[in-house]
């Protein structure tokens, strides 16, 4: 068992279902050692959307949970890109985060540090990355947040 599966046990957390696009886009798409994985929506552990405007619909905690979500994700895609094998991630290197939030909503950072705070929480010290945190008038099915990442791989 890899460190990064360890930590996950020892978390007590399951990474959810990978899920397939929707669109005309790839989920993941590899260009030398680097993992390009799509823009992750927010869905709770029961795959329900997490939907709504934060600020409004949603408090603060409300939209770090839904980010940490969209963080899972991230990862099941990553995993599930490295052929099933978390150690061959060397490193989260960007993630780009989108809350739809009110135009008075002044605590996007706040809010995608669900995902960095999760990610650094398994993968340690390669979870340390760059990052963006955007404010949105909507996103795709209404939901809260959308997260896409940039990691680096080793699968040789």
């Amino acid at each position: 068992m890899s460190l990064i599966e360890s930590k996950l046990k020892e978390l007590n957390i399951k990474l959810p279902e990978p899920k397939a696009p929707v669109g005309a886009y790839v989920a993941t798409k590899i260009v030398g050692n680097l993992l390009f994985i799509s823009g992750q929506i927010s869905i709770d552990q029961n795959t329900k959307l997490i939907k709504g405007k934060v600020g409004k619909d949603l408090t603060l905690d409300q939209g770090y949970s839904a980010a940490k979500r969209c963080g899972l994700s991230l990862l099941a895609h990553a995993k599930k890109a490295c052929n099933g094998d978390l150690s061959n991630i060397k490193a989260c290197i960007k993630l780009t985060g989108y809350v739809n939030s009110t135009d008075e909503f002044k605590d996007q950072p706040k809010v995608i540090n669900g995902a960095s705070d999760i990610i650094a929480k398994i993968l340690g010290k390669i979870g340390d990355h760059t990052r963006a945190a955007v404010s949105v008038n909507s996103l795709p099915l209404g939901v809260a947040v959308e997260i896409d990442g940039i990691f680096e791989i080793n699968l040789n």
